[in-house]
């Protein structure tokens, strides 16, 4: 087992920034695999705590937003995690249907660097 420094607080809360909003990165629990980055208000992130499906906050459309209500491409909380500043956080999910991204492709990180432009990337 890893010691923790003394320096390490016990608990820590999220640290919102202005519009009120943490950053959250959506990981395949099975894989480890980076599906997506969305954001969440204290009321997302407390609707997904207590109901174990995943919702974010839409800052376009400035509403909450459960993943998948239209697409069913939802995600299932596995477990939650605040970074070491509480000001991100990891959620491990399992995605169901067809993917995390409104694109339709199982993760919205399908574009690679190559020659000074981001191509997409045929194999994901």
């Amino acid at each position: 087992m890893t010691e923790v420094p003394t320096s390490t607080p016990a608990t820590l809360t999220p640290h919102w920034n202005e519009q009120g909003l943490i950053p959250v990165i959506a990981q395949e629990a099975d894989t480890g695999e980076v599906l997506m980055l969305a954001w969440m208000n204290a009321e997302a992130l407390e609707l997904t705590l207590t109901s174990g499906e995943v919702v974010y906050w839409s800052r376009s459309r400035q509403a909450l937003w459960r993943k998948g209500a239209t697409s069913g491409n939802t995600q299932a909380l596995v477990e939650a995690r605040l970074d070491c500043d509480g000001d991100t956080l990891l959620l491990q999910v399992k995605q169901d249907g067809a993917g995390a991204c409104h694109t339709g492709r199982r993760t919205c990180f399908f574009y690679r660097p190559s020659d000074g432009t981001w191509q997409l990337s045929e194999d994901d």
